[in-house]
């Protein structure tokens, strides 16, 4: 069966609860996709906002108190938000993304000749029990390894370690200083120890309910890992198998379902980062090719961006107390973009809404 790419993007509309909002609690949509992506601690309220129907600051907030979410590194050596139950096998699952990092020259050479295991063993020995911040970790380590930079001796500490980050770090508004912001090690933190293999197979599976049908490079474009293709193929009897328009092969769980290609899509405001934006290594079924080069510039997925029949239309901005729309072309009903965008303002503490 060919997909269209209209049906491919109404399928990933419904499934990331951006045809209708959801009255699921918070917890339940952030397991559903898996990992919501949190490099910047604004944005997933915004991101869960536009999904969730009535979704309100202290709703997260106080999953992230009650640690019944986590913000930690996770896929594509990025910080999301998680259940501390998905964390517990995610971050194991996408390790090697993470770990590779302690190769790039901006650690090496801070690294050089250190034994691992034992910065490993000093970053453990220092975390146990309590929470440091960034700052007060890499002035430790740099006491046991003198001669090194703190900082990097903490990032790494970090990379080899699951670390969890302090509740301050995600809540609305309070945008920390990176070196201020507090770490523990993630099994004390949440009392769940780490998965002991690496779960593939679940991590397709769950992806491929929030971002199905995909194919094989996608479901690496999402994780920011490679050679998943063997977990597949280990797979394939078990799924359901389709082609898009261009004869690639995709990939479903049995019992998700296609959207209807007809249905109507409502203007939805997305955060910079958004995984809807950027899970996929083809997204051409969201966002055509010549608006995310137009966006490339700005990181890709790393600009808020709105959403006009299903597709990016634009991209959006908040300043002193404005939200400004840029659409990338004259749009059919501007009024409908606006409306939108005026809903937004009371939760994005703004109080106008304007076209750019």
């Amino acid at each position: 069966m060919i997909l269209t790419q209209r049906t491919l993007n109404r399928t990933l509309l419904d499934r990331q609860f951006l045809l209708d909002r959801t009255s699921r609690p918070p917890l339940d949509v952030i397991r559903h996709l898996v990992a919501v992506q949190g490099q910047e601690p604004n944005w997933p309220y915004v991101g869960l906002w536009t999904r969730v129907h009535g979704f309100r600051h202290e709703h997260l907030e106080t999953l992230i108190h009650d640690r019944g979410v986590v913000r930690s590194t996770a896929i594509r050596r990025t910080v999301h938000l998680m259940s501390p139950h998905d964390f517990a096998w995610l971050r194991p699952a996408v390790e090697p993304v993470v770990s590779v990092a302690l190769r790039h020259a901006f650690y090496a050479r801070e690294i050089d000749g250190l034994d691992l295991g034992e910065l490993a063993r000093t970053g453990r020995e220092l975390l146990g029990g309590r929470m440091l911040t960034r700052r007060e970790l890499g002035r430790l380590l740099a006491e046991r390894f003198p001669g090194r930079h703190a900082g990097r001796l903490a990032d790494a500490v970090e990379l080899l370690h699951p670390l969890v980050h302090g509740a301050a770090a995600g809540v609305w508004g309070k945008w920390k200083n990176r070196s201020s912001i507090e770490v523990a090690l993630a099994e004390e933190w949440t009392g769940i120890p780490m998965a002991a293999e690496r779960r593939l197979e679940t991590m397709v599976v769950r992806y491929l309910a929030a971002f199905g049908p995909a194919s094989v490079m996608d479901v690496q474009a999402w994780a920011g890992v490679t050679r998943l293709r063997e977990v597949m193929e280990g797979l394939r009897p078990r799924l359901r198998v389709y082609r898009n328009e261009d004869g690639e092969e995709l990939f479903d769980i049995p019992e998700a379902t296609l959207a209807d290609p007809e249905w109507p899509a409502p203007v939805r405001f997305l955060p910079a980062f958004d995984n809807v934006l950027l899970g996929h290594r083809d997204r051409r079924r969201i966002i055509s090719e010549e608006d995310r080069r137009r966006i490339a510039p700005a990181a890709s997925g790393g600009v808020p961006t709105f959403l006009v029949d299903g597709f990016v239309r634009g991209v959006w901005t908040l300043k002193d107390d404005t939200v400004f729309v840029s659409p990338f072309r004259p749009l059919a009903d501007p009024e409908a973009v606006l409306a939108e965008a005026k809903g937004m303002l009371p939760f994005v503490g703004a109080r106008i809404a304007k076209m750019a």
